[in-house]
């Protein structure tokens, strides 16, 4: 199966439709083969955004990456503060 990259909007509407075609009667492995993705995705999927509205979804991978920009910049501010540290000492 070809590998492809989701929006959460996407993975949302999939959602919904594997939970439709469920209430339907149609077993898990008839769902994930129609909607071209494997078991374990579905799940993964579900965990991760079961219960969510798209809107809800794109909010989530933004905090996500804001979260990631500022670990990224903590550390760099940590690692200057360490490297002036070390000048005042005179330990270079």
């Amino acid at each position: 199966m070809k590998r492809r990259h989701h929006s959460p909007e996407q993975i949302i509407r999939k959602l919904q439709e594997g939970d439709k075609l469920l209430n339907e009667g149609q077993t898990i492995d008839e769902v994930v083969k129609h909607l071209e993705i494997t078991a374990s995705t579905w799940h993964r999927w579900k965990n991760q955004y079961g219960g969510m509205k798209a809107s809800d979804a794109k909010r989530l991978k933004e905090l996500e990456a804001e979260n990631a920009r500022l670990k990224k910049l903590l550390a760099e501010a940590e690692l200057d503060k360490s490297m002036l540290k070390e000048l005042a000492e005179g330990n270079f």
